[in-house]
């Protein structure tokens, strides 16, 4: 079945969801190239917390964007909203990390 699915995910940018049986949300990610990504974790060495997701996945959903800053910002909205249990960062509704340049002379973080 992931091998047709493979077969039809588009060379585009956008995001993919891998879902369990119950159609719970496991993981969210964003991708320049869906299908580049999304074969990627059914090639090559796997880590550990890679392949238990793989294992417990029934299905993927990819919804394609306009831009790769669609498919961020498309991420972190679905990320914040289902919480899913391998995504661990973006799940305490905290923004993306920045640093200030300024013009002083010892600068700091």
């Amino acid at each position: 079945m992931m091998e047709k699915l493979l077969q039809s995910v588009p060379d585009l940018p956008g995001v993919y969801r891998f879902l369990a049986a119950d159609g719970s949300i496991l993981y969210v990610g964003k991708a320049k190239s869906l299908k580049k990504r999304i074969r990627s974790y059914f090639t090559g060495v796997r880590s550990a917390k890679t392949q238990a997701l793989v294992c417990q996945a029934d299905d993927i959903e990819v919804t394609v964007t306009d831009s790769p800053f669609e498919a961020l910002l498309l991420e972190n909205t679905i990320i914040k909203k289902y919480q899913p249990k391998y995504n661990i960062l973006l799940k305490d509704d905290r923004s993306y990390p920045y640093l200030k340049i300024t013009t002083e002379k010892f600068p700091r973080l």
